[in-house]
């Protein structure tokens, strides 16, 4: 018998009905049955999934093997005991609920072959709701870095590895994790490799979200979570030496699995359990958190882990509870740096350094949209002369002086929608604001009030109504929304040439001036009017 090209491993356990999909997409594999081997591991299954395995087996003899064991409580086991028998030059693993794209196997093992690759990455996608990140599968690339990529973002065992790589370096996955088992092999099978190759022209891997959400990776509890994590990156630390590679690699944690362990559902949990989960999430830090790496996180996940880091709970759990109820907090500003004033900033018995609160070289669009608000809107007439009073809240204190409204031609670009704001290109300089504009605190002291008496125009417009103001060395262009806030009527002005005005809500809930003649004469009306005219006068004088 001739050895395969690709030994497939599927670990399995009550995965049914996404099982028969599962096996379905590797038997339909273009690479063909006689260059394939799939081995799967029935992990003491209690529904038909080890049924299934044996139909599939019988069906294909020779490609599908099956082996039944105990159940051992997660991947791990039945991942190695998978190992022990795989005959292919490639090994690949799959989750006995996913399935792959008809051409993925030979497209990988081909690339591969090509460009002499240990580990290849192929794109993969989620479906029914499954979060899969993205941003590695820019472009296909034969030769990428564990971490000068985004590859620590996907670390999940789902690629071609080369099986001479597995076992010279005796790779197999820890059998005391229950979730995230996989990534300390793929994290040594990467820092390991020669070459490291992604796809990204195809889908190769579907990755499925249960309707039931019972994947495993969802039921594990918080401590469990920690732990787990804890014992990655320790492993890591034993192969990346402390220093920026190290920094890039467990930025995905610090990011991902830790950050997830103090988000919404924290405050729910037991007082000890907050406890706990702090303590394990501060040893971390305390270890592995450098400078570097602490600003190069997001500033709500860095100023939560370094709360944990601190021991302040409560501190950690109003900064939680508050943002869920009231959105993002408002920034502070202050001789051109910024910082988000979360619970605990300048707090002297805490002692966090501002640099924990600060804007460190990110964009905040979304949270400057989300704190800012219309709170009034008016026409101030005198004579021909209109102006608009409009009052917005908006979420900066402090050195705020260069808030102010605009009325402004043309539409936000698309890119703006999903933020709700954009930060506008480097360089790009505004007009002087028309109009006066007076600031001043609230009396929550949650936000800066704006207002603005702006000149409106007669010309035929429609103008956006946004606010602009300085936040960490960029300029940003928030549209205000009206959020259900009476507008003012619309109304004609001006003698000579009347005009109208409207105030209204545009379909994405922005607040838009139109002007416009009251009447307008089209282009060559005048003519055809004074022919017409002239002709009515010929024939009365007849």
């Amino acid at each position: 018998m001739t050895r395969p090209d690709v030994s497939v491993v599927v670990a399995v356990y009550n995965t049914m009905p996404y099982l028969t999909e599962c096996l379905n997409s590797l038997v339909g594999q273009s690479i063909g049955l006689e260059r394939l081997e799939v081995i799967a591991v029935d992990d003491g299954s209690t529904d038909r999934s080890s049924e299934e395995l044996d139909r599939f087996a019988a069906r294909y003899p020779g490609t599908v093997k099956v082996i039944h064991q105990e159940n051992s409580g997660g991947p791990a086991a039945p991942s190695n005991r998978a190992l022990e028998v795989a005959t292919g030059r490639y090994v690949y693993f799959i989750g006995s609920d996913d399935y792959l794209g008809e051409e993925a196997l030979a497209r990988m093992v081909s690339y591969a072959d090509e460009h002499d690759s240990d580990v290849v990455i192929g794109k993969m996608v989620g479906t029914n709701g499954r979060y899969v990140h993205q941003k590695l599968y820019k472009k296909n690339d034969p030769d990428i870095s564990l971490f000068r990529s985004d590859l620590p973002f996907t670390l999940a065992n789902t690629k071609l590895f080369r099986r001479e790589l597995v076992e010279k370096h005796g790779l197999r996955f820890p059998e005391d994790l229950p979730v995230g088992s996989d990534q300390p092999f793929t994290i040594e099978a990467c820092v390991r490799a020669r070459k490291i190759s992604v796809l990204s022209d195809y889908d190769f891997y579907y990755a499925v979200k249960r309707g039931d959400a019972s994947n495993i990776t969802y039921r594990a509890d918080h401590l469990s979570r920690l732990r787990c994590t804890a014992s990655i990156m320790k492993h890591a630390a034993t192969l990346v030496e402390a220093g920026p590679d190290r920094d890039a690699l467990f930025k995905r944690h610090f990011t991902w699995e830790l950050a997830k362990l103090i988000q919404g559902d924290f405050p729910a949990l037991d007082a000890g359990t907050r406890q706990e989960v702090c303590a394990g999430i501060a040893a971390l830090a305390d270890e592995y958190l450098t400078d570097e790496l602490r600003d190069s996180l997001d500033v709500k996940r860095r100023v939560r882990i370094c709360l944990a880091q601190a021991g302040a709970v409560d501190e950690l759990v109003r900064a939680i509870t508050e943002e869920a109820e009231h959105g993002a907090p408002p920034f502070h500003l202050e001789d051109g740096r910024a910082f988000a004033m979360y619970p605990g900033f300048r707090d002297a018995a805490l002692g966090l350094p501002d640099r924990v609160y600060e804007l460190v070289g990110e964009a905040v669009p979304g949270r400057l949209a989300q704190g800012t608000q219309l709170v009034a809107a008016e026409w101030d007439q005198a004579g021909d002369d209109l102006h608009l009073v409009l009052t917005a809240r908006v979420g900066v204190l402090g050195d705020a002086g260069t808030l102010t409204v605009r009325l402004a031609k043309g539409a936000m670009p698309k890119s703006a929608d999903k933020a709700g704001a954009r930060r506008l290109p480097a360089g790009q300089e505004l007009p002087q604001p028309e109009g006066e504009f007076t600031r001043g605190a609230t009396g929550d002291g949650r936000t800066t009030t704006v207002r603005g008496r702006i000149p409106v125009g007669a010309v035929k417009a429609k103008l956006g109504v946004r606010v602009y103001v300085d936040v960490a060395g960029s300029t940003y262009e928030i549209p205000v929304k009206t959020h259900g806030k009476p507008l003012p009527l619309a109304r004609r002005w001006r003698q000579a040439v009347p005009y109208r005005v409207a105030a209204n809500q545009n379909p994405k809930g922005r607040l838009v001036i139109t002007t416009a003649p009251l009447w307008e004469i089209k282009p060559g009306a005048g003519k055809r009017l004074r022919h017409m005219l002239s002709r009515l006068k010929r024939k009365v004088t007849r």
